[in-house]
């Protein structure tokens, strides 16, 4: 088994202890030597100038290549650029660009009246200020808004037509759902870079409340296997088998890299890459 190239989600932090919690998550990855890491944008907008924060926080102090995410959100085209701007001028050159979720309560998505109408909008622009390496994101299985697993495909290509150079998925659990999306997206001219996005497992409540939310299938014996861990105070040391063995079924069938939703909390995730063979990289100051 080949040992893949990694990447990190982290979220802004809301709270001092969020920002020392951030911290500590960053302290515990970086030795793994991501490709980069990435900061999310809340459900609309509402962590806007956090995320602006954070990335050129850990821009400036953390020597991790960093991407921003940026949606289009309850926000003008001019604000939105403006970010991107931000991002630019704080020396940060990738950017993960998404429409983003409707505030909590929305029925749906309805487009600023002075903003970007989607994703494809947004990815536009952003590719016509030649200053971002842009990704985005992908369903292997069909978005909750979507009429079909093609109409995903259709507009994924759409994206990456309108100047994005590669896909993060949504987390799965069923890998052969990402390999048949992934031969798809190839069939339909999409030459990009689909990476699989990878979900540790912390808390089994929340992560079935998520993958609810978002489309992604739950096999009925995953559910069975949380609820027997969670009787014998097993649930870390399953988690961590299930991540290594759905990672491990990734690189077998040919995935190169891996992109983990750490939900600022490093441990599994640490975990999950030195069972896959990903070894701290060691500065050689730390050892003169």
């Amino acid at each position: 088994m080949s040992t893949p190239t990694v990447s990190f989600e982290f979220f802004p932090p809301k709270s001092l202890e969020a920002s020392f919690r951030l911290w500590d998550t960053v302290q515990t990855l970086a030795p793994l030597d991501p490709s980069f890491v990435s900061v999310t944008y809340g459900a609309g907008g509402t962590t806007r100038e956090l995320t602006r924060d954070a990335v050129a926080t850990l821009h400036k102090s953390s020597g991790l290549n960093v991407a921003a995410h940026l949606t289009c959100v309850e926000a003008t085209r001019e604000e939105t650029l403006a970010i991107a701007q931000d991002f630019a001028d704080a020396g940060v050159n990738e950017i993960v660009a998404l429409r983003g979720d409707p505030p909590k309560g929305a029925d749906g998505f309805t487009p600023h009246p002075e903003g970007f109408a989607d994703s494809c909008e947004l990815i536009s622009a952003l590719a016509d200020m030649n200053r971002f390496k842009i990704r985005v994101g992908a369903y292997p299985e069909v978005h909750p808004e979507a009429a079909d697993a093609q109409a995903d495909i259709d507009y994924l290509k759409r994206k990456i037509d309108a100047g994005a150079s590669e896909a993060i998925t949504q987390f799965f659990f069923d890998t052969e759902a990402f390999f048949r999306f992934r031969d798809a997206c190839a069939a339909a001219g999409i030459d990009a870079p689909i990476t699989p996005g990878i979900l540790p497992i912390e808390n089994w409540a929340g992560t079935k409340r998520f993958a609810n939310s978002c489309g992604t299938k739950i096999p009925a014996w995953l559910d069975e296997a949380f609820t027997k861990a969670a009787r014998d105070d097993r649930e870390t040391l399953l988690a961590t088998a299930l991540a290594t063995e759905l990672c491990s079924e990734l690189i077998d069938g040919g995935a190169e890299h891996l992109h983990f939703y750490t939900l600022n909390r490093p441990e599994l995730t640490r975990d999950v890459c030195h069972a896959l063979g990903i070894a701290p990289k060691v500065d050689l100051r730390d050892v003169a």
